[in-house]
């Protein structure tokens, strides 16, 4: 089947890109993951209106979103309440919902959360980079001709007709998150953790620490007590590979949470987010206060498991036409 034109895009607010679960196995070419800051938002977005989970949406930030629609489609939103509307109503979250030639959508204001993601039925059509169709920022590549959503910009879909199948499907209350102002990430130590005293350790877990407005998709940076390294080290160590969730403390010991943007770091880095909580790490905005809380690898594997048994568990009510 052709592609569809679907939506005109009439604002694209702060930030609105094309993300997917991400770029992976390029990291040593100097290539980023990118993707989806909340990965578990833009899954279930994808579900809902029958895609695979791994899917390209948009990912739309703070406010100011603003789309004309130009043929029905099955769409869903969900992750952080911008509030989006359908017309002059208010438009359900978290649900798939049928929208007609004529509609309009749009976010009107932040509610909780930082990012809001919309998966279209039938998933765009657009070329994979590199095995994924996420936007990477910094080299102009992947997603909507390599950058942010203009005033203008057209997007299209394909198999419409199999995704109106979809609509009116619902997040099980038990799936559903909840986004405030303070958050506590759970946190594995390490790999550099020895390079500070457990004193600093401690400080570290105790906080607080407050989200500072030189936040992006590349990473998260904090303010609050001072994290040092055990004296004699140096400022730096030889830049390694990162992931999302790794906390970096740069020499002036105001640790910055690592997220998809980035390959390679030249700071030590006390302590990594664990996998089931690295969504949040997309809905944390500026002013936001967060904590860290150690666990053991255990733990870690645990609550992941957990979250994709259930994830799984929803997916397949759908699978088997319930």
């Amino acid at each position: 089947m052709d592609a569809v034109e679907t939506l005109e895009i009439g604002s694209p607010g702060p930030l609105t890109t094309v993300q997917d679960i991400g770029r992976f196995g390029y990291g040593r070419y100097g290539v980023a993951r990118s993707g989806a800051v909340d990965p578990f938002a833009l899954r279930v977005a994808n579900i809902l209106v029958g895609n695979p989970e791994q899917e390209a949406g948009l990912e739309m930030t703070l406010m100011g979103f603003r789309a004309g629609v130009l043929t029905d489609i099955v769409v869903a939103v969900t992750g952080g309440d911008l509030q989006p509307f359908l017309n002059d109503k208010p438009m359900q979250m978290w649900r798939s919902l049928l929208l007609h030639k004529g509609d309009t959508l749009s976010l009107r204001g932040l509610r909780n959360g930082c990012r809001a993601y919309l998966a279209l039925g039938g998933g765009l059509a657009l070329s994979t980079v590199l095995g994924s169709k996420s936007t990477n920022l910094a080299t102009k590549f992947g997603g909507f001709n390599g950058r942010p959503l203009r005033k203008g910009d057209i997007l299209r879909t394909k198999d419409l007709r199999r995704s109106l199948k979809a609509t009116g499907r619902v997040l099980d209350s038990g799936l559903l998150p909840s986004y405030g102002k303070s958050w506590t990430l759970r946190v594995l130590w390490g790999p550099q953790d020895e390079d500070f005293s457990s004193r600093v350790q401690d400080t570290f877990l105790e906080g607080p620490f407050r989200v500072t407005p030189q936040s992006d998709r590349t990473g998260i940076r904090l303010s609050g007590p001072l994290i040092e390294k055990r004296p004699g080290r140096p400022d730096s160590i030889i830049s390694e590979g990162v992931i999302p969730g790794t906390i970096q403390v740069p020499p002036d010991g105001r640790p910055i949470i690592i997220l998809g943007e980035t390959v390679t770091g030249g700071y030590r880095k006390i302590a990594t987010v664990i996998t089931a909580d690295l969504p949040w790490l997309g809905q944390i905005k500026p002013g936001d206060g967060v904590h860290f809380e150690q666990v053991s690898m255990e733990e870690a594997v645990r609550v992941l498991r957990e979250m994709e048994d259930r994830l799984a568990g929803f997916r397949a009510s759908f699978a088997a036409g319930a």
